[in-house]
């Protein structure tokens, strides 16, 4: 196993390269403090320009943070941010990105899935990562199926997939997760259709003890079934207030073969051989809904058929 020591360079070195000349911003919060500031001491080797700010720990993933923090991001070329909650599709890093920063967020980051996961083969890693990308990028479905009950249908005609940087992003504007790696993308705006049911993790709850059945009409969550796991799922939902909240906001298969399920949806949603269905938000990657919530339901095993294709098999890549 990596140690966080070489996990911590990996991220400077080869995940968001830090120049000498580039200015750096680590926010963290209480938390995810250790964290932040092995990175911020890290960042300090390289560059003279670093500055480590702490935030409150948020509510929800897809939270904003506080103004001040917002408008101190649009100052700095790298954001990394180690938080509680995730700020990946929030407004505020939109609009760094927009103004150029290259941003990495680490939602939920532990010590130990620093050590797992981030000194990976990133070679492989991306090779597959882009040949899901190119099959979903020609496709204008999805049909979705687990032996567990899923079988929900998804349109994606003319849609972009992402993740094909696979946590390695050199370009002004780029974003990443870190852990990554991923391929997802935003389904068109009420064209899913079905059930699909959630079996290893769901942010805001964590790793499940009982899965949550979800039917999903013309685009939205319209049910949600099951045990205190999914009471407790459903209670998040609710207390947005927005109809958006239940948005079939994106579909991802996860390609990270050192990724496990540990109720970190950070890693879950990377982890080789599941597929992830995220509710709420999704403006930041392609779609159109803008609501203060992101939340992701991680899938065990899914066989995935694009244009009646089989790209995954009970959680295995055709190739």
């Amino acid at each position: 196993m990596s140690t966080i020591e070489k996990a911590v360079k990996i991220i400077f070195q080869k995940c968001v390269p830090l120049k000498k000349s580039e200015s750096c911003l680590i926010i963290t919060d209480e938390n995810k403090f250790s964290i932040g500031k092995m990175l911020f001491f890290e960042a300090l080797k390289i560059s003279k320009k670093v500055e480590l700010l702490e935030i409150p720990i948020g509510k929800m993933h897809g939270e904003e943070p506080p103004r001040i923090i917002a408008d101190r991001m649009l100052k700095y070329d790298v954001i990394i941010c180690p938080t509680t909650k995730s700020l990946t599709h929030t407004n505020a890093v939109i609009k760094a990105r927009k103004n150029g920063a290259k941003v990495a967020t680490l939602p939920g980051i532990t010590e130990e899935v620093l050590k797992r996961c981030i000194d990976v083969d990133y070679v492989e890693m991306k090779r597959l990562t882009n040949k899901i990308a190119d099959t979903l990028d020609k496709g204008k479905s999805v049909l979705l199926t687990t032996k567990s009950g899923t079988k929900l249908s998804m349109e994606i005609s003319g849609v972009k997939a992402h993740g094909r940087e696979c946590g390695m992003i050199t370009k002004k504007g780029e974003l990443t997760n870190l852990p990554e790696a991923e391929c997802y993308l935003a389904p068109l705006y009420g064209k899913t259709n079905g059930v699909y049911v959630v079996d290893a993790s769901q942010s805001g709850v964590g790793k499940l003890k009982t899965p949550i059945k979800i039917t999903v009409e013309n685009g939205f969550a319209t049910k949600i079934e099951g045990g205190n796991d999914a009471i407790k799922f459903g209670k998040i939902l609710k207390s947005v207030n927005n109809k958006n909240a239940y948005n079939i906001a994106e579909f991802g298969i996860g390609t990270n073969k050192n990724a496990k399920i540990t109720g970190v949806i950070l890693e879950d949603e990377k982890v080789y051989g599941t597929c992830h269905i995220a509710l709420g938000k999704n403006d930041s990657f392609g779609g159109r809904v803008n609501v203060p919530i992101h939340v992701d339901g991680v899938i065990n095993k899914p066989t995935i058929i694009v244009d009646g294709k089989v790209l995954m098999k009970d959680g295995k890549i055709i190739s």
